[in-house]
């Protein structure tokens, strides 16, 4: 049995490309894990270099940092 990906990072690429990127930063202030971040970076570096999508790197980086330290994980 294998386990599903998450549509997080899709949906939150939905958010970006809709040009909403401030309900987007919001939702990777509480992204549910470092691999759903790592995922939706990736989906992001296709972006074109922007003000809001290079903020938006800025803050996706910021936030993969917070998530992957030992103590800063967040319960299930």
């Amino acid at each position: 049995m294998s386990r599903h990906k998450s549509e997080w990072p899709a949906k939150v690429m939905a958010l970006i490309q809709s040009g909403n990127v401030a309900a987007a930063i919001a939702q990777i202030k509480v992204a549910p894990t470092v691999g759903d971040i790592t995922r939706l970076q990736a989906l992001a570096a296709r972006l074109p270099p922007t003000p809001a999508h290079i903020q938006l790197h800025k803050v996706l980086e910021e936030e993969r940092a917070l998530l992957a330290a030992p103590r800063l994980h967040r319960s299930p």
